[in-house]
Protein backbone atom coordinates (compact mmCIF):
# COMPACT_ATOMS: atom_id res chain seq x y z
CA UNK A 1 0.00 0.00 0.00
CA UNK A 2 3.09 2.18 1.02
CA UNK A 3 4.41 2.00 -2.46
CA UNK A 4 0.80 2.53 -4.66
CA UNK A 5 1.17 6.09 -2.22
CA UNK A 6 4.54 6.58 -3.36
CA UNK A 7 3.51 6.04 -7.09
CA UNK A 8 0.78 7.86 -6.90
CA UNK A 9 2.27 11.10 -5.55
CA UNK A 10 4.95 10.91 -8.25
CA UNK A 11 2.61 10.59 -10.52
CA UNK A 12 -0.21 13.26 -8.76
CA UNK A 13 0.54 15.84 -11.52
CA UNK A 14 -1.61 13.78 -13.82
CA UNK A 15 -4.59 13.85 -11.80
CA UNK A 16 -7.31 16.04 -11.47
CA UNK A 17 -7.81 18.22 -8.42
CA UNK A 18 -10.81 16.48 -6.53
CA UNK A 19 -8.79 13.26 -6.95
CA UNK A 20 -5.41 14.44 -5.81
CA UNK A 21 -7.44 15.58 -2.56
CA UNK A 22 -9.57 12.28 -2.22
CA UNK A 23 -6.01 10.39 -2.81
CA UNK A 24 -5.11 12.79 0.42
CA UNK A 25 -7.99 12.43 2.44
CA UNK A 26 -8.17 8.50 2.01
CA UNK A 27 -4.77 7.93 2.49
CA UNK A 28 -2.67 10.18 4.14
CA UNK A 29 -3.92 9.31 7.22
CA UNK A 30 -3.77 5.63 7.18
CA UNK A 31 -0.33 5.05 5.38
CA UNK A 32 2.93 4.84 7.03
CA UNK A 33 5.79 5.13 4.83
CA UNK A 34 9.11 2.46 5.75
CA UNK A 35 11.49 5.36 6.70
CA UNK A 36 13.92 2.96 7.91
CA UNK A 37 16.69 4.70 5.68
CA UNK A 38 16.12 7.68 7.85
CA UNK A 39 18.29 6.27 10.57
CA UNK A 40 18.64 8.11 13.78
CA UNK A 41 21.97 8.73 15.33
CA UNK A 42 22.91 5.55 16.99
CA UNK A 43 25.78 4.60 14.89
CA UNK A 44 28.39 5.85 12.75
CA UNK A 45 28.09 6.40 8.63
CA UNK A 46 30.16 3.78 8.00
CA UNK A 47 30.47 0.39 9.49
CA UNK A 48 33.40 -1.85 9.44
CA UNK A 49 35.08 -4.56 12.14
CA UNK A 50 36.94 -1.91 14.61
CA UNK A 51 34.07 0.92 14.45
CA UNK A 52 32.85 1.89 18.23
CA UNK A 53 28.85 2.34 18.19
CA UNK A 54 28.69 6.41 17.96
CA UNK A 55 28.61 8.09 21.07
CA UNK A 56 28.97 11.57 20.33
CA UNK A 57 31.36 13.91 22.66
CA UNK A 58 30.78 16.66 25.44
CA UNK A 59 30.23 20.23 24.15
CA UNK A 60 33.12 22.16 24.55
CA UNK A 61 30.82 25.55 24.95
CA UNK A 62 27.78 25.48 27.11
CA UNK A 63 24.83 25.06 24.32
CA UNK A 64 21.97 26.02 26.51
CA UNK A 65 24.01 29.02 28.24
CA UNK A 66 23.67 32.47 27.48
CA UNK A 67 25.11 34.56 24.37
CA UNK A 68 28.01 36.73 24.93
CA UNK A 69 27.82 40.20 22.74
CA UNK A 70 29.46 42.77 22.93
CA UNK A 71 28.83 46.79 23.48
CA UNK A 72 25.48 48.24 21.72
CA UNK A 73 24.35 51.83 21.01
CA UNK A 74 21.24 51.52 22.20
CA UNK A 75 20.09 54.08 25.60
CA UNK A 76 21.70 52.40 28.39
CA UNK A 77 18.68 53.57 30.35
CA UNK A 78 15.88 51.78 28.19
CA UNK A 79 15.32 48.70 29.99
CA UNK A 80 12.91 46.58 30.78
CA UNK A 81 10.92 47.09 27.49
CA UNK A 82 8.45 43.60 27.37
CA UNK A 83 8.79 41.73 24.05
CA UNK A 84 6.62 39.12 23.17
CA UNK A 85 8.38 36.39 20.69
CA UNK A 86 5.23 34.83 19.18
CA UNK A 87 6.07 31.62 16.53
CA UNK A 88 4.61 28.60 15.58
CA UNK A 89 7.43 26.57 15.99
CA UNK A 90 9.84 26.13 18.15
CA UNK A 91 11.86 22.77 16.94
CA UNK A 92 14.49 22.55 14.70
CA UNK A 93 13.86 24.96 12.02
CA UNK A 94 16.00 27.78 11.07
CA UNK A 95 13.13 30.46 11.95
CA UNK A 96 13.01 28.55 15.33
CA UNK A 97 16.84 28.97 15.97
CA UNK A 98 16.15 32.40 15.05
CA UNK A 99 13.36 33.15 18.02
CA UNK A 100 15.51 31.50 20.42
CA UNK A 101 18.99 33.73 19.34
CA UNK A 102 16.36 36.38 19.94
CA UNK A 103 14.78 35.13 22.82
CA UNK A 104 18.31 34.78 24.34
CA UNK A 105 20.22 37.64 23.28
CA UNK A 106 17.30 40.75 23.62
CA UNK A 107 17.55 40.94 27.51
CA UNK A 108 21.44 41.84 27.27
CA UNK A 109 19.53 45.40 25.38
CA UNK A 110 17.38 45.72 28.20
CA UNK A 111 14.40 43.57 26.99
CA UNK A 112 11.86 41.70 29.23
CA UNK A 113 10.97 38.27 27.01
CA UNK A 114 8.27 35.87 26.81
CA UNK A 115 7.89 33.33 24.07
CA UNK A 116 4.79 32.68 22.69
CA UNK A 117 4.26 29.18 21.03
CA UNK A 118 1.31 29.63 18.71
CA UNK A 119 0.98 26.61 16.40
CA UNK A 120 -1.55 26.24 13.74
CA UNK A 121 -2.01 22.69 14.85
CA UNK A 122 -3.64 22.86 18.43
CA UNK A 123 -1.83 19.05 19.12
CA UNK A 124 1.64 20.26 18.22
CA UNK A 125 3.68 21.10 22.06
CA UNK A 126 6.91 22.90 21.60
CA UNK A 127 9.89 20.49 20.26
CA UNK A 128 13.32 20.50 21.09
CA UNK A 129 14.07 24.40 21.21
CA UNK A 130 10.91 24.90 23.47
CA UNK A 131 12.04 22.65 25.87
CA UNK A 132 15.62 23.98 26.23
CA UNK A 133 14.36 27.47 26.02
CA UNK A 134 12.26 26.79 29.14
CA UNK A 135 14.81 24.51 31.13
CA UNK A 136 17.28 27.79 30.47
CA UNK A 137 14.50 30.13 32.42
CA UNK A 138 13.05 31.62 29.37
CA UNK A 139 9.13 32.23 29.85
CA UNK A 140 7.46 30.46 26.91
CA UNK A 141 3.80 30.28 26.88
CA UNK A 142 1.45 27.80 24.67
CA UNK A 143 -1.45 29.67 23.28
CA UNK A 144 -4.71 29.04 21.74
CA UNK A 145 -6.65 31.89 19.80
CA UNK A 146 -9.66 31.59 22.23
CA UNK A 147 -6.88 32.61 25.59
CA UNK A 148 -4.26 34.86 23.33
CA UNK A 149 -6.11 37.93 23.90
CA UNK A 150 -6.37 37.70 27.27
CA UNK A 151 -3.07 36.96 28.15
CA UNK A 152 -1.63 39.60 25.87
CA UNK A 153 -3.58 42.09 27.86
CA UNK A 154 -2.41 40.68 31.15
CA UNK A 155 1.32 40.42 30.29
CA UNK A 156 1.01 43.92 28.66
CA UNK A 157 4.07 43.92 26.63
CA UNK A 158 5.36 46.77 24.63
CA UNK A 159 6.21 45.21 21.52
CA UNK A 160 5.16 41.98 19.94
CA UNK A 161 7.70 40.11 17.75
CA UNK A 162 6.14 37.53 15.22
CA UNK A 163 7.74 34.78 13.32
CA UNK A 164 5.08 32.80 11.60
CA UNK A 165 2.14 33.34 13.74
CA UNK A 166 -1.02 32.47 12.51
CA UNK A 167 -3.41 35.83 12.20
CA UNK A 168 -5.62 35.27 15.43
CA UNK A 169 -2.19 36.17 17.02
CA UNK A 170 -1.97 39.83 15.11
CA UNK A 171 -5.68 40.68 15.97
CA UNK A 172 -5.30 39.83 19.62
CA UNK A 173 -2.84 42.35 19.61
CA UNK A 174 -4.95 44.74 17.73
CA UNK A 175 -7.14 44.43 20.20
CA UNK A 176 -4.61 45.24 22.70
CA UNK A 177 -2.74 47.99 21.03
CA UNK A 178 0.45 46.10 21.11
CA UNK A 179 2.78 47.42 18.30
CA UNK A 180 3.57 44.56 16.08
CA UNK A 181 6.90 43.85 13.54
CA UNK A 182 6.65 40.53 11.45
CA UNK A 183 10.01 38.95 10.23
CA UNK A 184 9.54 37.36 7.19
CA UNK A 185 12.26 34.02 6.96
CA UNK A 186 10.88 33.38 3.65
CA UNK A 187 7.22 33.40 1.66
CA UNK A 188 6.51 30.05 2.62
CA UNK A 189 3.14 31.25 3.81
CA UNK A 190 2.72 34.23 1.01
CA UNK A 191 2.97 31.48 -1.61
CA UNK A 192 -0.19 31.49 -3.99
CA UNK A 193 -1.77 33.39 -1.17
CA UNK A 194 -4.20 36.23 -2.69
CA UNK A 195 -3.08 39.52 -2.42
CA UNK A 196 -5.69 41.13 -0.78
CA UNK A 197 -5.13 38.20 2.34
CA UNK A 198 -1.39 39.56 2.20
CA UNK A 199 -2.21 43.29 2.43
CA UNK A 200 -4.76 42.58 5.35
CA UNK A 201 -2.29 40.54 7.51
CA UNK A 202 0.12 43.49 6.66
CA UNK A 203 -2.19 46.39 7.65
CA UNK A 204 -2.60 44.67 11.13
CA UNK A 205 1.31 45.24 11.45
CA UNK A 206 3.80 48.48 12.70
CA UNK A 207 6.55 47.04 10.34
CA UNK A 208 8.26 44.40 8.46
CA UNK A 209 11.36 43.00 8.70
CA UNK A 210 12.93 40.88 5.76
CA UNK A 211 15.85 38.51 6.36
CA UNK A 212 17.17 38.90 3.19
CA UNK A 213 16.40 41.34 -0.21
CA UNK A 214 15.44 38.52 -2.13
CA UNK A 215 12.64 37.89 0.48
CA UNK A 216 12.07 41.32 0.19
CA UNK A 217 11.56 41.10 -3.57
CA UNK A 218 9.47 37.97 -3.33
CA UNK A 219 7.12 39.80 -0.88
CA UNK A 220 6.57 43.01 -2.96
CA UNK A 221 6.07 41.44 -5.35
CA UNK A 222 2.54 39.81 -4.11
CA UNK A 223 1.88 43.04 -2.30
CA UNK A 224 2.29 45.79 -4.34
CA UNK A 225 0.37 47.99 -2.38
CA UNK A 226 3.32 47.52 0.48
CA UNK A 227 5.20 50.58 0.49
CA UNK A 228 9.14 49.33 0.06
CA UNK A 229 10.29 51.91 2.77
CA UNK A 230 8.26 49.93 5.28
CA UNK A 231 10.01 46.73 4.79
CA UNK A 232 13.71 46.80 6.90
CA UNK A 233 16.09 44.04 5.96
CA UNK A 234 18.10 42.65 8.36
CA UNK A 235 20.46 39.20 7.52
CA UNK A 236 20.63 36.60 10.43
CA UNK A 237 23.73 36.15 12.41
CA UNK A 238 25.13 33.47 14.44
CA UNK A 239 27.38 33.91 17.68
CA UNK A 240 29.82 31.65 15.98
CA UNK A 241 32.06 31.27 19.12
CA UNK A 242 28.56 29.11 20.45
CA UNK A 243 29.32 26.60 18.02
CA UNK A 244 30.18 23.28 19.00
CA UNK A 245 33.98 22.69 17.66
CA UNK A 246 36.24 19.31 17.75
CA UNK A 247 39.22 18.30 16.11
CA UNK A 248 38.47 17.39 12.58
CA UNK A 249 40.00 13.64 12.61
CA UNK A 250 37.82 12.92 15.95
CA UNK A 251 35.15 14.06 14.59
CA UNK A 252 35.83 11.65 11.31
CA UNK A 253 36.89 8.85 13.39
CA UNK A 254 33.88 9.26 15.22
CA UNK A 255 31.52 8.98 12.08
CA UNK A 256 33.67 6.02 10.90
CA UNK A 257 35.46 7.93 7.82
CA UNK A 258 38.96 7.67 6.74
CA UNK A 259 39.67 9.53 3.47
CA UNK A 260 36.68 9.81 1.46
CA UNK A 261 35.01 13.20 0.32
CA UNK A 262 32.03 14.01 2.40
CA UNK A 263 29.23 16.46 1.83
CA UNK A 264 26.97 17.46 4.35
CA UNK A 265 23.22 18.99 4.19
CA UNK A 266 22.10 20.05 7.02
CA UNK A 267 18.29 19.97 5.93
CA UNK A 268 15.06 18.98 7.24
CA UNK A 269 14.04 15.96 5.06
CA UNK A 270 10.54 18.19 2.83
CA UNK A 271 9.96 20.00 -0.05
CA UNK A 272 11.32 23.26 0.51
CA UNK A 273 14.95 21.55 0.91
CA UNK A 274 14.81 19.70 -2.34
CA UNK A 275 16.55 16.79 -0.34
CA UNK A 276 15.11 14.71 -3.95
CA UNK A 277 16.86 16.34 -6.31
CA UNK A 278 19.78 16.70 -4.56
CA UNK A 279 20.16 13.13 -4.18
CA UNK A 280 19.37 13.06 -7.89
CA UNK A 281 22.49 14.80 -8.60
CA UNK A 282 24.40 13.00 -6.22
CA UNK A 283 23.64 9.82 -8.36
CA UNK A 284 25.99 11.73 -11.08
CA UNK A 285 28.62 12.51 -8.49
CA UNK A 286 28.64 9.15 -6.70
CA UNK A 287 29.26 7.54 -10.49
CA UNK A 288 31.77 10.37 -11.03
CA UNK A 289 34.25 10.10 -8.11
CA UNK A 290 34.65 6.71 -6.08
CA UNK A 291 35.07 8.23 -2.98
CA UNK A 292 32.14 10.82 -2.74
CA UNK A 293 29.98 10.17 0.16
CA UNK A 294 26.48 12.65 0.89
CA UNK A 295 25.12 12.96 4.31
CA UNK A 296 21.60 14.87 4.49
CA UNK A 297 20.59 15.54 8.21
CA UNK A 298 17.42 16.69 9.34
CA UNK A 299 13.81 16.32 10.52
CA UNK A 300 11.90 14.23 8.48
CA UNK A 301 8.64 16.67 8.38
CA UNK A 302 7.06 15.55 5.60
CA UNK A 303 6.72 11.44 6.19
CA UNK A 304 5.73 10.54 2.67
CA UNK A 305 8.34 13.08 1.12
CA UNK A 306 11.11 11.15 2.64
CA UNK A 307 9.90 8.07 1.62
CA UNK A 308 10.31 8.96 -2.36
CA UNK A 309 14.28 9.96 -1.41
CA UNK A 310 14.95 6.85 0.17
CA UNK A 311 13.18 4.83 -2.83
CA UNK A 312 15.52 7.10 -4.82
CA UNK A 313 18.46 6.30 -2.46
CA UNK A 314 17.59 2.48 -2.73
CA UNK A 315 17.43 3.08 -7.04
CA UNK A 316 21.20 4.21 -6.57
CA UNK A 317 23.90 2.58 -7.80
CA UNK A 318 25.91 3.95 -4.93
CA UNK A 319 23.05 4.35 -2.83
CA UNK A 320 25.49 3.40 0.38
CA UNK A 321 27.02 6.27 -0.29
CA UNK A 322 24.32 8.53 0.21
CA UNK A 323 23.04 8.99 3.87
CA UNK A 324 19.91 10.01 5.38
CA UNK A 325 19.80 10.62 8.90
CA UNK A 326 17.50 12.16 11.34
CA UNK A 327 18.42 15.43 13.34
CA UNK A 328 20.81 16.13 15.48
CA UNK A 329 21.69 18.69 18.43
CA UNK A 330 25.38 18.60 17.33
CA UNK A 331 25.85 19.84 13.78
CA UNK A 332 29.12 21.34 14.51
CA UNK A 333 30.35 17.88 14.96
CA UNK A 334 28.88 16.80 11.16
CA UNK A 335 30.65 20.39 9.99
CA UNK A 336 33.94 19.34 11.84
CA UNK A 337 34.21 16.08 10.00
CA UNK A 338 32.71 17.48 6.43
CA UNK A 339 34.80 18.50 3.52
CA UNK A 340 32.17 20.68 1.44
CA UNK A 341 28.43 21.55 2.46
CA UNK A 342 26.20 21.76 0.09
CA UNK A 343 22.36 23.34 0.14
CA UNK A 344 20.29 22.83 -3.39
CA UNK A 345 16.65 24.40 -1.21
CA UNK A 346 13.71 25.50 -3.62
CA UNK A 347 13.91 28.93 -1.41
CA UNK A 348 15.22 30.05 1.95
CA UNK A 349 14.89 33.08 3.64
CA UNK A 350 18.11 33.22 4.71
CA UNK A 351 20.18 30.08 5.30
CA UNK A 352 21.88 29.21 9.11
CA UNK A 353 23.43 26.20 7.93
CA UNK A 354 25.33 27.62 5.34
CA UNK A 355 26.66 30.20 7.64
CA UNK A 356 27.40 27.85 10.22
CA UNK A 357 29.55 25.78 7.54
CA UNK A 358 31.33 28.71 6.49
CA UNK A 359 32.30 30.05 10.08
CA UNK A 360 33.38 26.19 10.75
CA UNK A 361 35.60 26.93 7.46
CA UNK A 362 33.44 24.53 5.08
CA UNK A 363 33.29 25.89 1.91
CA UNK A 364 29.66 26.15 0.40
CA UNK A 365 27.88 25.22 -2.52
CA UNK A 366 23.80 26.63 -2.52
CA UNK A 367 21.03 27.04 -5.07
CA UNK A 368 20.29 31.07 -6.14
CA UNK A 369 17.63 31.36 -2.68
CA UNK A 370 16.97 34.25 -0.23
CA UNK A 371 20.73 35.03 1.22
CA UNK A 372 23.09 32.82 -0.89
CA UNK A 373 23.89 36.06 -2.78
CA UNK A 374 25.03 38.07 0.03
CA UNK A 375 26.73 35.18 1.70
CA UNK A 376 29.21 34.33 -1.08
CA UNK A 377 29.30 37.85 -2.39
CA UNK A 378 32.69 38.92 -3.31
CA UNK A 379 34.31 35.65 -1.35
CA UNK A 380 34.74 33.48 -4.55
CA UNK A 381 36.87 31.17 -2.24
CA UNK A 382 33.52 30.53 0.09
CA UNK A 383 31.68 28.25 -2.64
CA UNK A 384 30.02 28.30 -5.55
CA UNK A 385 26.51 29.44 -6.31
CA UNK A 386 24.23 27.45 -8.75
CA UNK A 387 21.10 28.11 -10.40
CA UNK A 388 17.55 27.76 -8.77
CA UNK A 389 16.07 24.28 -9.13
CA UNK A 390 13.07 26.37 -10.85
CA UNK A 391 15.57 28.51 -12.48
CA UNK A 392 13.67 31.75 -11.57
CA UNK A 393 13.84 32.06 -7.48
CA UNK A 394 11.04 34.73 -7.85
CA UNK A 395 8.72 32.61 -9.79
CA UNK A 396 8.83 29.49 -6.70
CA UNK A 397 5.58 28.93 -5.22
CA UNK A 398 3.80 25.46 -3.91
CA UNK A 399 2.85 24.59 -7.17
CA UNK A 400 5.98 25.18 -8.98
CA UNK A 401 7.63 23.24 -6.61
CA UNK A 402 5.03 20.52 -6.49
CA UNK A 403 5.33 19.71 -9.94
CA UNK A 404 9.37 19.95 -10.40
CA UNK A 405 10.09 18.00 -6.85
CA UNK A 406 10.29 14.54 -8.64
CA UNK A 407 11.59 15.49 -11.67
CA UNK A 408 15.19 16.00 -13.62
CA UNK A 409 15.09 19.86 -12.66
CA UNK A 410 16.99 22.60 -14.66
CA UNK A 411 19.64 23.12 -12.54
CA UNK A 412 20.93 19.28 -12.00
CA UNK A 413 24.12 19.23 -14.42
CA UNK A 414 25.41 22.58 -12.66
CA UNK A 415 24.99 21.16 -9.09
CA UNK A 416 26.58 17.92 -9.69
CA UNK A 417 29.38 19.90 -11.60
CA UNK A 418 30.29 22.10 -8.54
CA UNK A 419 30.37 19.21 -6.34
CA UNK A 420 32.30 17.34 -8.20
CA UNK A 421 35.16 20.50 -8.88
CA UNK A 422 35.06 20.45 -5.09
CA UNK A 423 35.99 16.88 -5.20
CA UNK A 424 39.14 17.74 -7.50
CA UNK A 425 40.56 21.55 -7.16
CA UNK A 426 42.62 21.82 -4.70
CA UNK A 427 41.09 25.44 -3.97
CA UNK A 428 38.71 24.27 -1.63
CA UNK A 429 40.99 22.40 0.17
CA UNK A 430 43.25 25.06 1.09
CA UNK A 431 39.98 27.56 1.52
CA UNK A 432 39.22 26.50 5.03
CA UNK A 433 41.65 28.11 6.71
CA UNK A 434 40.75 31.66 5.57
CA UNK A 435 37.51 31.39 5.65
CA UNK A 436 36.63 31.07 9.50
CA UNK A 437 36.97 34.40 10.76
CA UNK A 438 36.38 36.63 7.93
CA UNK A 439 32.87 34.44 7.94
CA UNK A 440 32.22 35.58 11.55
CA UNK A 441 33.07 39.01 10.87
CA UNK A 442 30.53 39.04 7.77
CA UNK A 443 27.80 37.12 9.47
CA UNK A 444 28.16 38.87 12.76
CA UNK A 445 25.83 37.98 14.77
CA UNK A 446 26.11 40.30 17.64
CA UNK A 447 25.24 43.07 14.62
CA UNK A 448 21.83 41.24 14.06
CA UNK A 449 20.91 41.23 17.53
CA UNK A 450 21.45 44.84 17.86
CA UNK A 451 19.62 45.72 14.37
CA UNK A 452 16.63 43.69 15.98
CA UNK A 453 16.29 45.70 18.98
CA UNK A 454 16.32 48.77 17.47
CA UNK A 455 13.82 47.98 15.08
CA UNK A 456 11.77 46.25 18.23
CA UNK A 457 13.07 49.36 20.78
CA UNK A 458 11.95 52.28 17.76
CA UNK A 459 8.23 50.27 17.42
CA UNK A 460 7.41 50.58 21.25
CA UNK A 461 8.50 53.99 21.23
CA UNK A 462 5.62 54.76 18.32
CA UNK A 463 8.66 56.03 16.15
CA UNK A 464 9.48 55.56 12.44
CA UNK A 465 11.74 52.77 11.70
CA UNK A 466 15.14 53.66 10.01
CA UNK A 467 17.99 51.12 10.45
CA UNK A 468 20.02 54.33 8.89
CA UNK A 469 19.64 55.57 12.80
CA UNK A 470 21.79 52.45 14.17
Amino acid sequence: MARIFLLAQRNSDHLPSWVKRRVREVMGGSITIDLDSIEDWSRPLLQGPNIDPLSWPKPQYDEAGPIAIGPHRLDDKATDIRCLLATESLDAGGMDEVVGFLARGLPKFGFRVAVLHTPTDRLSPPGRLGRLLRDEGVEVVDLEKENCETWIRNWAPDVLSVHGAPEWVLEAAVACSVPTIETLHGMHNQFNVAASEVAGRREKLTGLVSVSEMVRQQYLSIDDKCDPETIVTIPNGIIAQHQQRIPRQDARRLLGLGDEYLFVSLSRHCVQKNTYGLASAFSEVAEAVPGAHLLISGRPDDIAYAGQVARLKGKMRHGARLHLRDHTPHPGVLLSAADGFVLDSFFEGWALSSMESLTAGVPVIMSDVGGAREQLAGRPDWGLLVSNPLGNPLRVDWESMTAARFRRQSNQEELAAAMISFTRDNTWDLSGRSIKSRAAERFDGDLCLRRHAFVLKTAAAGQLIDLGDL
